[in-house]
């Protein structure tokens, strides 16, 4: 099934990991991302502030079923990853995690690895709050064969959402 998914990420310090993943995704059939941009139109939003970065991110949520987080080695520090996990979980979008920090930059320099704690942000209808790592998949790119498996993942994550 075509899925159309949001890549969430520290932009600064991951975008050119992110390309890669995206790239992988993109050049597969019957795939869609949203939650990219280049650096001129990044600056740009971040110009307008803090409610048009958000009023981005709730745009390019539309439509989609699967929220992808990059885990590198600030992300989970990030307000606008929070931002894009608590409104994935609230439109009810499968969420997974990807570790990249093992995946070179543009530099070819690695990271380290990063933290999935994100919150605790994710309130079940029981009022019942968990951490990232306690209520979805992670998975490492590398060690995992995330160019080959990445389908895969996302398709459980849908699946696990109900999508």
């Amino acid at each position: 099934m075509a899925r159309k998914v949001f890549f969430s990420f520290h932009y600064e310090r991951d975008v050119w990991r992110a390309g890669q993943v995206r790239k992988s995704w993109v050049t597969k059939p019957d795939r869609d991302t949203a939650g990219f941009w280049d650096s001129a139109s990044w600056e740009e939003v971040k110009k307008k502030g803090d409610a048009a970065i958000k009023k981005w991110i709730d745009d390019q949520l539309t439509g989609t079923s699967v929220t992808v987080v990059l885990i590198g080695a600030e992300t989970s520090n990030r307000d606008y990853v929070k931002y894009e996990l608590e409104q994935s979980w609230e439109k009810g979008n499968g969420i997974l995690g990807i570790y990249v920090h093992q995946m070179k930059d543009k530099d070819g320099k690695t990271d380290t690895k990063g933290d999935i704690t994100f919150g605790p942000i994710f309130t079940s209808p029981n009022g019942d709050k968990k951490y990232f790592f306690e209520r979805f998949s992670t998975y490492d790119w590398v060690d995992d064969d995330g160019y080959n498996k990445l389908g895969d993942w996302v398709e459980a994550a849908a699946k696990k959402a109900g999508k």
